[in-house]
């Protein structure tokens, strides 16, 4: 009985936290006066796309700037921002959008079936055209990270008159492939420190022709204490991942719950069967835009080997591949000076002369 009344209790004193972080306003941009910055942007706002109402933060020092569309991978992460800022707000009007089924854009209302990539490839071809009449920008930069790249590199090619230039970040390439080649990494490397228990449960859930759910299970944990997941310090997804998101002010309490309560409805991602059953070198070869891929060296989460080889092969008007050495799956957070310096010397100049020469 006092065990119960203590859980309660601190079950109560928790959501009561949550509910004191989760006023659920952007923080705006102010001067050094405290007054709102002229021409600045910091909002939260909801659209109808695709027929269904979706959400996201709109950010910049000056709205008046290039508007820089950021497509997110299998769980939204904007609220990784407070603890890994990118600046990018100096130069663009960033549009952290969350697309149909996750964080702010989350239903339980809405069909499943409706989450394949024809419909996300409309939907971001729709909110690109929304943000060019809103912002009245002829063309804006769209940006994918991780499972995002599956579905920009394909918007990209499919509508390139929308559309400055496409960056991916960990961008994805065969990616049936790339994770044999995490599974194998992951399974020498626990033998090489001994880890016996964790060698029996790989060694038990094979990656070959298909990936066993047991090894998904596995995953994770196993990606950042070796470094090679979401960042290369990210230890926990505990403290790096599931904290920072119930702390971010900017979020309320049910826009938290909706957070997971997607990651959960979706797994992995929602096209992680297509996005392992199709190479994408086969099925996008060509993009007539400019491109660049930016890619941390820890990276096993999308393989870094895999994405230099793909973008080699890729038929583009001007493309550029960066290593980034201090990185794994997020060098837009891991190494912030290094991104905005690649924008302003190559992307806003159609160069790439911070390319990796080889």
């Amino acid at each position: 009985m006092i065990i119960a009344v203590l859980i309660t209790g601190l079950l109560l004193i928790t959501i009561s936290l949550l509910l004191i972080y989760s006023p659920g306003k952007p923080i705006p941009y102010v001067d050094n006066s405290g007054n709102k910055l002229t021409g600045s942007i910091s909002e939260k706002t909801f659209v109808t796309i695709g027929g269904i109402r979706q959400g996201m933060f709109i950010k910049s020092k000056n709205q008046e700037n290039p508007v820089l569309l950021y497509l997110h991978g299998g769980i939204p992460d904007y609220f990784l921002t407070r603890k890994y800022p990118t600046g990018l707000e100096d130069y663009f009007t960033v549009v952290w959008w969350e697309q149909r089924g996750s964080g702010l854009s989350y239903s339980a209302s809405i069909p499943i079936e409706s989450m394949n990539l024809d419909q996300l490839i409309s939907d971001t071809k729709e909110l690109t055209e929304y943000l060019c009449d809103r912002f009245d920008q002829e063309k804006i930069y769209l940006m994918g990270r991780s499972g995002g790249t599956y579905i920009g590199i394909q918007a990209a090619a499919r509508a390139p008159e929308l559309y400055h230039a496409y960056i991916g970040i960990g961008q994805m390439s065969d990616h049936g492939k790339s994770e044999k080649l995490a599974y194998e990494y992951i399974l020498q490397k626990y033998k090489e420190t001994g880890n016996r228990k964790m060698v029996r449960k790989l060694e038990a859930s094979k990656v070959a022709d298909s990936i066993p759910y047991e090894y998904l299970k596995l995953r994770d944990h196993a990606m950042h204490s070796l470094g090679i997941g979401t960042t290369h310090d990210m230890k926990s997804i505990i403290r790096g991942i599931f904290i920072p998101s119930l702390t971010c002010r900017e979020y309320t309490f049910l826009e938290k719950i909706n957070i997971w309560r997607g990651k959960s409805q979706s797994g992995v991602h929602p096209l992680w069967d297509e996005m392992i059953a199709n190479d994408l070198v086969k099925h996008v070869n060509q993009v007539n835009i400019p491109v660049y891929f930016f890619h941390g060296i820890y990276d096993y989460t999308v393989s870094y080997t895999l994405a230099k080889k793909y973008l080699k092969e890729l038929d583009a008007p001007l493309k550029g591949f960066y290593s980034f050495e201090k990185s794994a799956h997020s060098p837009l957070f891991e190494e912030p000076l290094k991104v905005r310096q690649i924008f302003e010397k190559d992307i806003f100049n159609t160069t790439n002369n911070l390319a990796d020469k080889n």
